[in-house]
């Protein structure tokens, strides 16, 4: 009998008369073999081995790696902590530890333990970047890409997640560990199949924020494995984070906007009443989409509504606060998030600050947050684009002039702030207009314990 791997699949060739399979496989009549998931080889095993049927496997093409450590620092406790946990796990979990505080050492860490071929899969160019840095220096040894234009496969290799999506079908054996950075995007629908089509009996989750608004988190534990360690922003700020401060500032609306948004909530609320419309959640939402697209009066208020928001998000009065919080931060660097990118372009121009959105070419992206780096800028605006996957320890002030009420959204901006610097207050000033939508959504993403 003969244990393969076949497009992101294991297969059984030649099972013996009578022979029963492990219950993760099922009968595929196309090729009459039995087959199953991939990410299911570990157990797989195990269970071939304590039955002690005897077979051959051919699945893995993974290899144990000889490494030479040429980038070492001694760790900080709760590194080690993290590891020894994740070790006593089976070298599978996840491990939850706020931005800034050394997830990618971490990674390091466990490759060094299991010493397998290793793949790192992570969202954002940016973060493929570094950790092909990272391992370069590290271990002194070739190191493969797969994403942003790159084709590349080694026996320490990164690749974001849709590149990893894209080609695990075929690539799916190469690996003994899977390294997931920013693990939260893995339970989507689509980045899901990309450990599902991988074998990698070692697997490891970084993430600052597991929880996800659709539930699908869940899905963490089969896919990576269960969390084996966690610490909170709150719990190593000071020590090992900058220590940090939150204002929240209110501002209001002129009167002249105030009527402008009574008269937009007023026709927006209307039509959820006439058409008995609750937004309760994503269902709500979409109900509303619905019936708007078919009448003129659902068009009117789906405008009123867009309207409100943007009077809300982005009046006036949050540029003059925006102007003194600049002019009282004047020799710091400041980060300025917005929720959108109409607001980002109208702050770069007003304030001559330089801006980076999705829209933003990877050159210039890449001299800017350069620019940062030496000083040449003190002050950047975004949209989302920098919520993850950036380092920026330069970086002390954050100010939220707007977004979603996503917890995730902004406990990562305020990561953005917390890299430890002697001597380094970082504060986070959140912006928020009263008597609007926009206080329920500064409630909503405040409920996490950093805030507090």
């Amino acid at each position: 009998m003969r244990l393969c791997f076949d497009r992101g699949t294991l297969v059984l060739h030649d099972p013996p008369p009578g022979f029963q399979p492990p219950l993760w496989f099922q009968w595929d009549g196309r090729v009459d073999r039995w087959r199953a998931q991939a990410y299911h080889y570990r157990a797989i095993v195990e269970q071939l081995k304590q039955t002690g049927v005897g077979y051959d496997n051919h699945a893995p093409a993974y290899r144990t790696l000889t490494l030479a450590r040429r980038l070492t620092q001694v760790p900080h406790a709760f590194q080690a902590e993290a590891i020894v946990a994740w070790k006593t796990a089976g070298c599978r979990g996840v491990v939850v530890l706020p931005t800034g505080a050394g997830k990618s050492y971490v990674g390091q860490m466990a490759i060094e333990t299991v010493r397998r071929s290793t793949l790192v899969v992570v969202p954002t160019i940016d973060l493929l970047s570094q950790w092909y840095d990272l391992l370069c220096a590290a271990f002194g040894e070739p190191v493969g890409l797969l994403g942003g234009g790159y084709y590349e496969v080694h026996e320490l290799t990164v690749a974001t997640y849709e590149s990893a999506y894209t080609h695990m079908d075929r690539l799916g054996n190469r690996w003994g560990m899977v390294i997931f950075d920013e693990c939260h995007h893995l339970p989507g629908e689509m980045y899901s199949h990309a450990a599902e089509m991988c074998l990698a009996p070692y697997r490891l989750g970084l993430t600052a924020t597991p929880e996800r608004t659709d539930g699908r988190h869940v899905l963490l534990d089969a896919l990576i494995g269960p969390q084996v360690y966690t610490k909170g922003i709150k719990e190593l700020a000071g020590d090992y984070l900058a220590d940090y401060v939150i204002e929240r500032i209110t501002v209001t609306l002129t009167p002249e906007e105030q009527e402008e948004y009574r008269r937009a909530r007023s026709t927006f609320t209307n039509f959820l009443i006439d058409h008995g419309i609750v937004l309760d959640g994503l269902a709500g939402w979409h109900r509303f989409v619905r019936e708007s697209a078919l009448s003129r009066t659902g068009r009117q208020a789906l405008l009123a509504h867009q309207r409100s928001k943007k009077l809300a998000l982005a009046t006036s009065a949050k540029l003059r606060t925006l102007d003194y919080l600049l002019k009282k931060h004047a020799r710091e660097r400041v980060l300025i998030f917005t929720s959108d990118n109409d607001t980002v372009y109208a702050i770069s121009a007003a304030f001559l600050i330089p801006a980076i959105t999705h829209q933003t070419p990877a050159k210039e992206r890449r001299e800017i947050l350069q620019g940062f780096h030496r000083g040449d800028y003190l002050a950047l605006v975004t949209s989302k684009v920098l919520n993850e996957g950036i380092n920026v320890p330069e970086a002390s002030v954050a100010v939220i002039l707007s977004g979603s009420g996503s917890t995730r959204e902004h406990v990562q901006r305020l990561g953005r702030v917390l890299r430890k610097r002697e001597g380094k207050q970082a504060i986070l000033y959140e912006v928020v207009t009263a008597g609007t939508v926009e206080e329920g959504i500064s409630r909503r993403r405040r409920q996490h314990e950093a805030y507090q």
